[in-house]
């Protein structure tokens, strides 16, 4: 059997997409993985580390801005349909799933016109344009959210998988986790991450917190600030005269993110698919501000969704975020009842398991 798997831009997609191809070689160990991503891509980087064949085409994100650029996007699509026309010739993938993001419109394209199967995952409670367009062409469409449902025409499609996370993330300890990371077992734990470039109103909530709980006892803080933002970070905390305090661990980025949520008592993020769903998994209380600047205030669905389990609150941004973090985070702290709640909902909210969803229907569709 040979699977393509296509989808790009963010860790988001890119995550999701590796997840179901490892369930596909974890049932058949000869299955050959495929994945087609686009130059400069997240995945240039993420999928070979994780020892996956990478293929790369040209691919451009829409933008109506000017009429030169909304050629660019066009020609370079084409040239991307084109290049992954001859890689699947050659290639004769079974089947391409596709996980969403620009770079799925040539390989998707590309897989209908050689009569490929086409599977789609859609991460988010408010679907993504190529998702939504694509879906047409495909067999099955995956839900990482049943709100997501509601904007794809054909119903007869959908199933409902939830997103898929990596095996790390379940059934981890905190007790162990701790150990793991050197954290003293009584401390109250809190993380803060805008994912592995960062996003700077994270990064001004996590020095805000920084400032609150340097050099308090019993508490630690956990604080990915992204690659892009590591050094402004630390100047604003020695500024504060806070960037010497042995409880705040500030990182560029969390490499070992399942059992940095393990160890957590909140967690403090935005609310893309994919962190949502890890943290979700590992059922831990989430702070979560979503992103303003995505389609459709995508992140927000996907916050609310959680929320709705009480698994969640929801910070919106604007200019007294961080007082508002901060306050919640006090009130938690004194409220262990609430905090016990929260991560009962988070534990109901977490996704099914996902990746045994998927390979059971699409191996079932292969056979008809």
């Amino acid at each position: 059997m040979k699977i393509v798997l296509t989808g790009g831009g963010t860790g988001g997609h890119i995550y999701p997409a590796l997840a179901i191809g490892d369930k596909f070689k974890e049932y058949n160990p000869s299955c050959e993985i495929l994945y087609i991503g686009a130059y400069g891509g997240m995945e240039e980087r993420i999928v070979p580390a994780h020892g996956v064949d990478l293929k790369l085409v040209r691919a451009r994100g829409i933008n109506r801005s000017n009429p030169v650029k909304l050629f660019q996007t066009a020609w370079d699509t084409e040239l991307g349909y084109r290049k992954a026309l001859a890689i699947m010739k050659k290639y004769k993938p079974d089947a391409v799933i596709s996980t969403g993001s620009f770079i799925s419109a040539p390989v998707v394209l590309a897989a209908r016109k050689l009569g490929i199967k086409i599977y789609i995952h859609e991460q988010n409670a408010f679907p993504g344009i190529a998702n939504k367009k694509l879906s047409k062409f495909a067999r099955l469409v995956f839900l990482g959210f049943e709100a997501g449902g509601t904007y794809f025409e054909d119903k007869s499609k959908l199933i409902y998988s939830g997103n898929p996370v990596r095996k790390a993330f379940y059934n981890l300890d905190r007790t162990e986790c701790r150990k793991k990371l050197d954290i003293p077992e009584s401390h109250f734990v809190v993380t803060v991450f805008g994912g592995s470039l960062g996003a700077s109103t994270l990064n001004e909530i996590g020095v805000e917190c920084a400032n609150e709980f340097a050099g308090k006892e019993e508490v630690t803080l956990l604080f990915g600030t992204g690659r892009n933002y590591y050094d402004s970070v630390q100047r604003k905390m020695k500024a504060l005269r806070i960037s010497e305090a042995k409880n705040l661990r500030v990182t560029p980025y969390i490499q070992d993110m399942p059992h940095v949520l393990g160890s957590s008592n909140v967690v403090i993020s935005r609310s893309g698919a994919l962190s949502a769903a890890e943290i979700m998994t590992t059922g831990r209380a989430a702070i979560f501000i979503p992103s303003p600047n995505v389609t459709g205030d995508h992140q927000y669905y996907n916050a609310k969704a959680v929320a709705d389990q009480g698994g969640a609150i929801i910070v919106r941004e604007d200019g007294d975020s961080c007082v508002r973090v901060v306050n919640t985070l006090n009130q938690l702290m004194r409220e262990p009842e609430t905090l016990d709640a929260m991560e009962e909902g988070s534990r109901k909210a977490a996704p099914l398991d996902a990746t045994e969803i998927i390979y059971r229907n699409i191996m079932d569709d292969l056979k008809k």
